[in-house]
């Protein structure tokens, strides 16, 4: 019976887990949110004016991956983005979820 009430819970925490939180959750652990938040700017852009820049542009989350892992600057000011040490699914996966901030 208790097998039965953990895997209950288990599923239940699965099917509840918003796949946003996920990606906040890898923003947070590859130190993304030191310089980033989703709603205002910090040393770089919030992640909505991100998402509201390259809004219906298809190339966006090859051209942002290859920027979060490579780095870049002159986009959004002055202060370059460093590369980060994150694998190029990482890097979809958190451009993806950026540019779903509204």
């Amino acid at each position: 019976m208790k097998s039965i009430i953990a895997l209950t819970a288990a599923a239940a925490a699965l099917l509840g887990a918003s796949p946003a939180f996920a990606n906040l959750e890898l923003a947070q652990k590859k130190a993304c949110m030191a310089c980033h938040a989703v709603d205002k700017k910090l040393v770089g852009p919030a992640y909505k004016e991100v998402a509201a820049k390259y809004k219906g542009q298809k190339d966006a989350v090859a051209k942002l991956s290859e920027k979060v892992i490579k780095g870049g600057a002159g986009v959004w000011g002055p202060v370059p983005m460093p590369a980060n040490a994150i694998t190029p699914d990482e890097a979809k996966t958190l451009v993806t979820w950026v540019l779903s901030q509204k």
